[in-house]
C-alpha cells in the first residue's frame, strides 16, 4: 500500500491549486480543468489533487496539511500574502506553528520541523 495523493474538495480547484502551489513552491500540473487540478509530488512531498464539489466546507477540517519550514514564520507570512488568513500561533509539545485558513476556509499549519 502506498499513498497516491491527498485530495482536497474545493469550490474552485484551479484557484485553490494555484494558492497551494505558491505556498509550497511547486507548479500546478498541466491538464487541469474546472473540475480538477493537481500538484504532483516528488517522493518527499505527496501529490495534491483538488476536486470541485458543489457544497461549501462546513465545520472543522477532520484532516489538515501540516507543513514545516526552517523559517516557518516567513513561510506563514508568504501564505498570508497569497490569500491565507491567520487563525493563531501556537507553541506546544516542543514545537511551534502557525495555523492558517486557505482562501476557501480549509485550515492548515506551517510549523518548525520536529
Amino acid at each position: 500500500m502506498q499513498l497516491g495523493q491527498i485530495v482536497i474538495d474545493s469550490a474552485d480547484p484551479t484557484q485553490l491549486a494555484g494558492f497551494y502551489a505558491g505556498v509550497i513552491g511547486r507548479p500546478v500540473a498541466d491538464g487541469g480543468n474546472p473540475f480538477m487540478a493537481q500538484i504532483h509530488g516528488d517522493g518527499a512531498f505527496p501529490s495534491l489533487m483538488f476536486l470541485a464539489v458543489p457544497e461549501p466546507r462546513t465545520g472543522k477540517n477532520r484532516l489538515h496539511l501540516d507543513l514545516v519550514s526552517d523559517d516557518f514564520q516567513a513561510a506563514a507570512e508568504r501564505a498570508i500574502g497569497l490569500g491565507a488568513t491567520k487563525v493563531g500561533e501556537f507553541e506546544e509539545y516542543g514545537t511551534a506553528w502557525v495555523t492558517l485558513a486557505d482562501p476557501e476556509g480549509n485550515v492548515f499549519d506551517i510549523g518548525r520541523p520536529h
